[in-house]
């Protein structure tokens, strides 16, 4: 469908619907008129072509805090913020336009790793196209012009968002949508990896593939096991909130490598290499002896460890009986063990501002038993995540935004479908 045609049917309500599905809101003007936005940049960069709307969403974590990286088990979930682009294809480059920042042009001929691409979007689409032709996917360019509301730095992955995304548009374009939500993500993460050259996990890139609630169980690195959860947050009494706390994160990249780190010590301690590959049977049989090598922090952060990716399969069962009472207190509980036994709710670096610390309190004397608080991502900066009853919501905001700043508070949904393509 040409960019002038989609435009008109986006006007006259054609795509409503699915709008109205991946933002998990009935207003969708807004959505209207930003996608209104790119098909006019489209038009005039590229012409009236074949266009495609394209999206892939950030993700939060929900459970597991501090387990993948102990290939434990995990919850998190996508959310209503996303990446929108409009897409055509070309020839054999790739070429990406997005407000903020330029995209320097990627062949889809020359695929070798390139030094100092190191932490770039080319090295993202590079590395995706790559592995695509590697597991005997077709490929091709495309030109995109896109808008991302993906918030940077507050645990909700844009970069797995955008390796998502490149791999839809490669999906849909080039090998007529057919490969599925856990290969998009398992590219994604190769990308990074290897042409990104960043060391991480796949439960950025599965959450923002897969949508909605998703499950995974790292123990079998190389198949972790992964389901989707069926539950409709975007129907029930509560609001997913993000409280930006406006924490530094400079300087604190230590403190991050001491947690899985101290972890590793004391799986090494009982002769394994990781805690997955232990039992908390053996750990609490055998604390005596692990003391004498591992620093008592070290114990605390298994502790953690075993009891988080233990709690992961009761929070998926209480999303699937629809228990919203029991899920609550389990994400306190995740709450508390992140403070007191895995310790990354402030860095004793400032004992002085402990901006996470204090929102979650706040949160508990707002809240109280009737909606849930956690620390949010890595942790010692950052963001908390709380789950609060919509009746509760502009309470909730208010009270945050004046201690942290106007904006401080953003209010999620947990958006039903990952990369998704809209025509």
């Amino acid at each position: 469908m040409k960019i002038s045609e989609i435009k008109t049917r986006l006007f006259q309500g054609e795509f409503d619907e699915q709008l109205k599905m991946i933002n998990c809101r009935e207003d969708i003007q807004s959505e209207k008129e930003r996608y209104a936005q790119l098909l006019d940049q489209a038009l005039e960069k590229f012409s009236d072509m074949d266009a495609h709307l394209i999206c892939a969403p950030g993700r939060t974590e929900v459970g597991g805090n501090h387990t993948d990286h102990q290939q434990g088990r995990v919850l998190a979930a996508s959310v209503n913020m996303d990446i929108a682009t409009v897409v055509v294809a070309n020839t054999d480059t790739c070429e990406y336009y997005a407000d903020g920042f330029e995209v320097t042009p990627v062949k889809v001929t020359e695929l070798d790793i390139i030094d100092n691409e190191k932490f770039t979007s080319e090295s993202l689409i590079r590395g995706t196209l790559a592995r695509f032709k590697e597991l005997g996917y077709n490929i091709g360019g495309f030109k995109a012009v896109s808008h991302s509301n993906v918030l940077k730095g507050s645990g909700i992955s844009s970069s797995a968002a955008f390796e998502v995304l490149v791999g839809t548009i490669l999906s849909e374009l080039y090998n007529d949508g057919k490969i599925d939500h856990v290969k998009i993500a398992k590219i994604g993460q190769y990308a990074e990896n290897n042409y990104f050259m960043k060391p991480c996990g796949l439960l950025d890139q599965m959450a923002c593939s897969v949508g909605g609630f998703v499950t995974i169980d790292f123990k079998d690195k190389q198949n972790p096991v992964v389901e989707q959860v069926k539950f409709d947050f975007a129907h029930s009494d509560y609001a997913l909130c993000l409280v930006d706390t406006k924490g530094d994160h400079a300087d604190l990249s230590d403190e991050y490598g001491l947690m899985p780190k101290e972890m590793k010590e004391v799986a090494h301690a009982l002769g394994k290499e990781i805690l997955s590959q232990c039992t908390k049977e053996e750990f609490m049989q055998n604390i005596a002896m692990i003391r004498e090598t591992c620093s008592d922090r070290a114990l605390l952060r298994a502790i953690h460890f075993f009891n988080e990716t233990d709690r992961v399969l009761d929070q998926v069962k209480a999303l699937k009986e629809n228990d919203m009472e029991t899920f609550k207190k389990l994400i306190i509980e995740s709450g508390y063990s992140s403070y007191m036994y895995l310790q990354n709710v402030y860095t004793t670096k400032d004992i002085e501002h402990q901006n996470l610390s204090l929102a979650l309190a706040i949160s508990e004397q707002l809240l109280k038993d009737k909606g849930a608080y956690r620390v949010h991502g890595g942790g010692l900066a950052g963001t908390i995540q709380a789950f609060v009853p919509k009746t509760m919501l502009e309470e909730y905001r208010k009270q945050m935004d004046a201690i942290y700043g106007e904006g401080s508070c953003f209010v999620l949904s947990i958006r039903p479908v990952g990369g998704y393509q809209i025509i």
